[in-house]
């Protein structure tokens, strides 16, 4: 569960409401998928300009699964 207390950790200091932060985790053949939900005025934060807050921590979160060794996906809901 190291991936759900990076993420966490990475998160909680982006945003403006940390306590509203939740993070699932579910596994299948896939890999692990973390599902991320913020508070909506923090979703602008997380999405960043043209996406390129939410693609960095994706990257991030790919290679931490590479040393976990494990394949590791990361959905925003709103």
């Amino acid at each position: 569960m190291k991936e759900v207390e990076f993420l966490q950790y990475v998160v909680e200091n982006l945003v403006n409401h940390p306590g509203d932060i939740q993070i699932e985790r579910t596994e299948d053949e896939l890999g692990t998928l973390l599902t991320l939900r913020v508070n909506k005025e923090d979703m602008g934060i997380i999405i960043g300009k043209s996406g390129n807050t939410i693609n960095a921590l994706r990257s991030v979160l790919r290679l931490l699964g590479m040393k976990l060794d494990k394949k590791l996906n990361l959905k925003v809901l709103d």
